[in-house]
């Protein structure tokens, strides 16, 4: 069994715990996490050991527990600085998680139970997926992307960089949602969402506009969804 340390103590890390429990596809070493006050805590059952740079020096895969696209990509920067790179990085996928044929997972994602990726389904980066959330054919997501639990896309949708879709949100095949953009909870959305804004509603509209295209803050563009599998581009019409 592939050991694993988990990195940002909250609650995330508690639901990939008790998920990597239920699967047993790895062994959860320890946690790891900036608030000092944690540290030699228990925190569902798993001990604090310090901070995120002793990740360096201790033998095992990592995932970074951080609820938000840009938290996730903020600890990651700083483990590449320690020289830490995408080979460290673990993938947890639940196992009563469907994976259809065609379908990739990239390092660092977590993807919790009832999760569906129907056919040839890419998925990002540090991804973090919360329960029954579908993915149907030939969805994109790139890196840093949160879903929370029940969102469910149509065929052919592109998810940008650190986006962000709030529970049970609905959207139509064949859109696009841009880097940073947040579609709120509930929402049934029918056009595109551009890059950096926030949308909510059925059907959704913009409720705001970010400075700098960074909805919440969110994760920095960093790879394209294009990028990300430039061998996929064009290979499922």
């Amino acid at each position: 069994m592939a050991r694993v340390l988990l990195i940002a103590a909250g609650g995330l890390a508690r639901e990939v715990i008790s998920s990597i429990r239920q699967t047993g596809d790895h062994d959860v070493v320890g946690l790891l996490d900036d608030d000092t006050s944690l540290h030699g805590r228990l925190v569902g059952g798993v001990r604090v050991l310090g901070g995120p740079e002793l990740a360096a020096g201790i033998d095992a895969g990592l995932l970074v527990c951080a609820g938000r696209g840009s938290a996730r990509a903020a600890v990651v920067d700083r483990l590449e600085a320690l020289g830490i790179g995408a080979a460290r990085y673990a993938t947890h996928v639940h196992g009563s998680v469907g994976l259809g044929a065609g379908s990739h997972v990239g390092g660092g994602t977590i993807l919790l139970a009832g999760c569906v990726a129907t056919s040839d389904v890419l998925v990002g980066r540090h991804c973090v997926l919360m329960p029954r959330v579908t993915l149907t054919h030939d969805d994109r997501l790139g890196d840093f992307v949160t879903m929370a639990a029940g969102v469910a896309l149509g065929g052919r949708v592109t998810v940008g960089p650190g986006a962000y879709l709030g529970m049970n949100a609905s959207v139509r095949q064949d859109l696009a949602i841009g880097t940073g953009a947040v579609l709120g909870m509930g929402s049934v959305l029918l056009q595109d969402l551009p890059a950096g804004e926030v949308w909510a509603g059925n059907p959704a509209r913009m409720l705001a506009r970010h400075p700098g295209g960074k909805a919440r803050g969110d994760a920095p563009a960093r790879r394209t969804v294009n990028e990300m599998y430039p061998e996929q581009q064009g290979a499922n019409p």
